[in-house]
């Protein structure tokens, strides 16, 4: 076989630098990331609107094997996660690895080369095993809002954010979403007035914020991540730990607004967690600042520089800003990889995403594909899946060397492991709290995005390589494929 690399890494954020670094470190050097920006960092890389920080503990966000030991705060600001992914690309010698400004734009399966074919901006590229780190929170959906296109003033998704906004505008705000309760808060330090225009009210828990002194300790992480993995109790429909979560929310909502109408128009209707969960302590005072206006409807129309909501309001604004999410369900990139038979990812997908291990896919031989479908978590740091997964390929590298391979998993495997996820999901808030969320897909109604129980569960089944799962149904692992 004659490949240009042994491992096409597409995406240089925390999962892809992971693997980068754990390649290195097992000796592996015939490997290249791909990204198509010109830096390290992903998200982190992408998100500079003000207030943007971790809303996981700063402690449970770095690599197990290399943690960082000086975070300024107890949540980092993003802007020192994106240095912290800088310092580790640095520090592990991935620069001879990195291609920057490389956008992958196909990837096809070659079944008599047994190797992966990527067709990229900068050229072709033929791999023997392909690794998709390109995470969910990394194509942003933009709302279809008539005449949106034809707005005077700036508009902007909050992951493309204008570091140019001068001081003293009137701004508009769509979503109530994570970067919302984030910017938000930073945005009206500065705004001469802003409108939020609220679909769906979040459920937001106290966040304790705050400064590490000089010399502080910090905290241990894998008492963390053990304190963490508690929290899974909460999403667990009907229990006491879901109803004490809720109390803690509530309690947190009747501390910060005393006015009960307003309460009343910030109390979801579902259960805490089935949305993602929000951590703020200025969200709420904010949005009782005397410039500030809360819209509970959606946004139906741009008029002008009139922003009309569903209620009938009427909102002039210098500035729209859409804190609108991002393309999760459905990730772009799986139009672009096609396995065998000529089926692209996306086809497999069409009824939701799938896989087994949340990392490989059945007709995709030699991929893997991290932080990708079940690959998240709804409690914990997403770093707690993404080392397992990392620690998944290697294990499935050193299985390729000695066996030759391709690997492929069968489609019984990645059927019984999507038969789990499904039972083990029907009983969680995600499904049973009472809300759309991104983490569910919208076609089918299954649960794609997240895994449907404690981190340290997933790390002790799916952190090292298990080849049976592999096996043709009728010959032994590593015989001719009939």
């Amino acid at each position: 076989m004659n490949t240009d690399v042994d491992v096409a890494v597409v995406g240089a954020g925390l999962a892809g630098i992971g693997l980068g670094a754990r390649l290195r470190r097992a000796g592996r050097t015939g490997f290249k990331i791909l990204e198509r920006a010109d830096d390290v960092g992903g998200t982190w890389r992408d998100n500079v609107y003000p207030g943007v920080a971790c809303d996981i503990p700063s402690a449970l966000y770095s690599y197990s094997f290399l943690p960082q030991p000086a975070w300024s705060r107890v949540f980092a600001p993003g802007a020192e996660i994106h240095q912290y992914v800088r310092d580790v690309a640095r520090s592990e010698g991935l620069a001879p690895h990195l291609r920057f400004g490389t956008e992958l734009t196909g990837a096809r399966w070659n079944e008599n080369e047994a190797a992966w074919h990527l067709t990229t901006s900068r050229g072709p590229l033929t791999s023997r095993v392909l690794v998709t780190a390109v995470g969910r929170l990394s194509e942003p959906r933009v709302p279809e809002i008539p005449g949106l296109g034809t707005f005077p003033g700036r508009v902007f998704h909050s992951v493309r954010w204008d570091r140019d906004l001068p001081a003293g505008l009137r701004v508009g705000v769509v979503g109530t979403g994570a970067s919302a309760v984030q910017l938000v808060p930073e945005v009206a330090r500065r705004a001469a007035s802003v409108v939020v225009l609220q679909r769906t009210p979040p459920w937001v828990l106290p966040r304790g914020d705050r400064a590490y002194a000089p010399g502080e300790a910090q905290p241990d992480r894998a008492a963390l991540a053990e304190e963490a993995d508690r929290l899974f109790d909460a999403r667990v429909a009907g229990t006491a730990a879901e109803a004490a979560l809720r109390e803690r929310a509530e309690a947190h909502l009747r501390a910060q607004v005393p006015d009960p109408a307003l309460r009343a128009v910030l109390t979801p209707d579902y259960a805490v967690g089935c949305k993602r969960a929000l951590f703020s302590d200025d969200w709420y005072p904010t949005l009782q600042q005397p410039h500030v206006t809360l819209e509970p409807s959606a946004p139906v129309a741009v008029e002008g520089s009139v922003l009309v909501a569903a209620s009938g309001a009427r909102y002039e604004v210098d500035v729209l800003v859409l804190a609108t999410g991002f393309e999760t369900t459905r990730p772009p990139f799986a139009h672009l990889v096609t396995g065998r038979g000529g089926q692209t990812l996306a086809e497999h997908w069409a009824d939701g995403m799938t896989s087994h291990a949340s990392t490989v896919v059945h007709g995709f031989p030699n991929l893997f594909v991290l932080d990708g479908p079940n690959a998240g978590l709804g409690h914990h740091s997403a770093l707690e899946v993404i080392e397992a997964q990392v620690g998944y390929v290697l294990g499935a590298l050193d299985h390729l060397d000695a066996d030759g391979g391709p690997l492929e998993v069968s489609a019984e495997a990645e059927a019984a492991y999507t038969r789990e996820v499904d039972r083990r999901a029907a009983g969680t808030v995600w499904l049973r709290g009472g809300c759309r969320s991104w983490y569910v897909d919208e076609r089918s109604g299954r649960l794609t995005l997240l895994w449907p129980g404690r981190a340290a569960e997933y790390r002790e089944r799916f952190a090292v390589f298990d080849p049976t799962p592999f096996a043709p149904d009728d010959c032994a692992v590593g015989a001719p494929r009939r």
